[in-house]
């Protein structure tokens, strides 16, 4: 019996089974945006870092108290030193060092604790000076460096960005410095005094203290700031004006609101005897709506107010009392012990 193979058609493999070489994709590209936005964010700091540096120097301040530190910036090119004022509190004199070996002797020209800005002159040649940007500028979100020596690691820089801005920072001569930067750049003990840079590496704020983990506060550099430095150069301190009363925001009975078109106002919580205001006959429970004509609703806005012009000068102060709007006139008298 024959016995018939099935054929097999013609080009047909009947070895082993081949496999068909892997498709290449080529290079896995996922993640080179990401890569790219790092490359961008480190290029901006080290740039930040190479301008802001040189120009940042490690003081070492003797007190009554013992030895201290802290950071200050080179902000003229004759010399002058910007730092914060409770860096040099009770101090002539601070020794300062720089990245590039350089170590001068800078004398205290002045100091201003209700703003917490002190400046300081060089006794001899320092790097160039830190350009100085505008905090007005400034948007939640933009990123920014800190530049200075905590924890007295020298040239140190850290960076974040701006969390919040218009932070009120409480002094130890018990008034606030306002319109404060709040930034999550770490800051450490050693960094009061120094740079809080903006993206193009110019100086938007002077670093001065840490208000809890990844919050930290720098006053910002402005047309304020810079005419509190001139007045201190020019005559080491800061005259300002003061009144002599204690308040805290408060909401303005109803029928108050719907007349001015706003919900608070300021409710005077203690009037100081003897005080500007006590003279005026201000009491507590007042409060305050107006200030020669400008509403008012925080300390903070009558503090603006209280400048070296207002000393001696007549302010109307417009008050409710009693279910009825009040004028008295103060004539503010300067702050002194400060």
């Amino acid at each position: 019996m024959a016995v018939v193979c099935p054929r097999q058609n013609a080009g047909t493999d009947v070895g082993p089974a081949s496999v068909a070489p892997p498709v290449s994709e080529g290079p896995d590209r996922s993640q080179e945006p990401d890569r790219e936005a790092l490359d961008a964010y480190s290029a901006v700091v080290t740039r930040v870092a190479a301008q802001v540096l040189p120009s940042v120097a490690s003081l070492a301040v003797r007190t009554a108290r013992g030895l201290a530190g802290g950071s200050a910036s080179v902000i003229s090119a004759d010399g002058v030193l910007l730092t914060s004022a409770h860096v040099v509190a009770g101090a002539s004199a601070a020794q300062a060092a720089f990245a590039d070996g350089t170590q001068v002797s800078a004398a205290v020209v002045g100091r201003d604790p209700l703003s917490d800005l002190a400046v300081l002159r060089a006794d001899g040649p320092v790097p160039a000076p830190v350009a100085l940007g505008d905090a007005a500028a400034l948007r939640v979100g933009q990123l920014v460096v800190a530049v200075g020596n905590p924890l007295g690691l020298a040239g140190s820089v850290t960076a974040g960005i701006v969390s919040g801005l218009g932070r009120s920072l409480p002094t130890s001569a018990g008034r606030v410095v306002d319109e404060v930067i709040q930034t999550d750049a770490a800051l450490n003990p050693g960094n009061s005094g120094g740079v809080l840079a903006d993206a193009a590496g110019r100086m938007v704020g002077v670093n001065t203290a840490v208000a809890g983990i990844g919050v930290g506060l720098a006053v910002p550099v402005n047309a304020t700031t810079r005419g509190i430095i001139a007045t201190l150069l020019a005559h080491g301190r800061v005259r300002r004006a003061w009144i002599g009363i204690v308040g805290r925001q408060a909401p303005l009975p109803p029928t108050l609101a719907a007349k001015l078109g706003r919900q608070t106002g300021l409710h005077v919580a203690d009037v100081v005897a003897g005080s500007p205001a006590a003279i005026a006959g201000l009491h507590p429970g007042d409060v305050v709506v107006a200030v020669d004509g400008a509403s008012v609703t925080r300390t903070t806005q009558i503090q603006r107010l209280m400048v070296e012009g207002a000393i001696g000068s007549r302010i109307e102060i417009t008050v409710w009392r009693g279910g009825a709007l009040v004028d008295v006139v103060a004539e503010p008298r300067e702050l002194t012990g400060v």
